[in-house]
């Protein structure tokens, strides 16, 4: 990924309490469990607890597939809407991908298979035939399972133009089949649009990590068993796959000793290309990974003091990546746009390196 220059988009300064209780009642119209009108603090939310969603070094579930996880009882976890945090610059265009996602992603007992899918999206406002190639295209979004709950681990952008959007949403997926219930997951990348009536969804693009590399490398291994590096399911399976780039590794590692680290993307899920651009992301080659919280403090949160968010670029840097971007705008560097902000990276902190 190279320097672009910045999107000028206006901040919108959040989103009402309106907004947010219709986009919870359509989240539940779609059939979710467990639904309130509370709309507090969520575990899916920017304030969540890494235990949340992400994985440490106290467990990991494999992406798009899933792992039996300790549950006598069958019974899964309440679900949790998102909420975008401060500092959004277009939180309606996360909230129409991360509504979608969870509406998908998450039935009750007996209203999993593709119709019932369709319908959930078809709820949320899509229409017919939009809403049936949406749920065509979920693929590892809607596995077969008498019942599911998804949790959105956090929402970022591939790419913000005036209008078209990519939003990238690393979640957790706690499946139950029978009484049996598995822990699973994957990046999603949601392709969206503007139009009169607001952001819509014109298509779903799931990341589909590879199989498990044996033998694992030993940096792999460190970086999996290290706790101070968070991992959702994709990013943890991409590290198990042996695709990811050494220099990506090392970097990882180098970064957690002095920070705890929240990974949101690696490999799966990312655009093949820079967003809006024909040049290849370093993404798909293993050669980049996002950061969207350091030390518990998500990137996009205006509280997060930005010495840190700085400091941290700054190490990114010293930890061997040539190409830097986040939302603050470094001087120096030890090339040419080694350090770039853009209203993309406005959320995270994007590492990439050289093949």
């Amino acid at each position: 990924m190279v320097m672009r220059p910045p999107i000028r988009t206006k901040p919108s300064g959040g989103v009402g309490r309106r907004a947010l209780l219709l986009g919870t009642a359509l989240w539940c119209a779609a059939g979710a469990t467990g639904c309130s009108q509370d709309t507090g603090p969520s575990p899916g939310s920017r304030t969540a607890p890494p235990a949340a969603g992400t994985r440490t070094a106290a467990g990991a579930a494999a992406a798009s597939t899933s792992a039996p996880a300790s549950a006598p009882s069958a019974k899964l976890p309440a679900p949790a809407p998102w909420r975008p945090g401060p500092g959004e610059i277009e939180p309606a265009v996360k909230l129409a991908a991360v509504r979608l996602v969870e509406a998908l992603g998450t039935w009750p007992s007996g209203r999993g298979g593709p119709r019932n899918a369709a319908a959930r999206a078809a709820a949320l406002g899509i229409s017919g035939p939009l809403a049936g190639r949406l749920a065509a295209q979920a693929g590892p979004l809607t596995p077969v399972a008498d019942q599911a709950v998804v949790r959105v681990i956090d929402a970022q952008y591939g790419g913000i133009m005036p209008d078209t959007a990519s939003v990238l949403i690393p979640y957790t997926q706690y499946t139950r089949t029978g009484s049996a219930v598995h822990e699973g997951g994957t990046t999603i990348d949601v392709r969206l649009e503007r139009t009169g009536a607001g952001w819509a969804v014109t298509a779903l693009r799931p990341g589909r990590p590879g199989p498990p590399a044996v033998p694992l490398g030993d940096s792999a291994r460190a970086v999996l068993a290290q706790p101070r590096l968070e991992l959702p399911p994709a990013a943890a399976a991409d590290i198990r796959s042996g695709a990811v780039h050494e220099g990506v590794l090392r970097a990882m590692l180098r970064l957690a000793d002095s920070y705890r680290v929240s990974v949101s993307v690696v490999r799966s899920g990312h655009p093949a290309n820079v967003f809006g651009t024909a040049r290849p992301s370093d993404h798909p080659a293993g050669r980049a990974f996002d950061v969207w919280r350091i030390d518990g403090r998500p990137v996009v949160d205006p509280a997060t003091p930005r010495s840190l968010v700085s400091a941290f670029m700054r190490a990114a840097a010293a930890a061997g990546s040539y190409n830097v971007g986040g939302p603050v705008q470094l001087s120096g560097g030890n090339g040419v746009n080694q350090f770039f902000s853009d209203a993309t990276h406005h959320d995270h902190v994007h590492i990439g390196f050289a093949g």
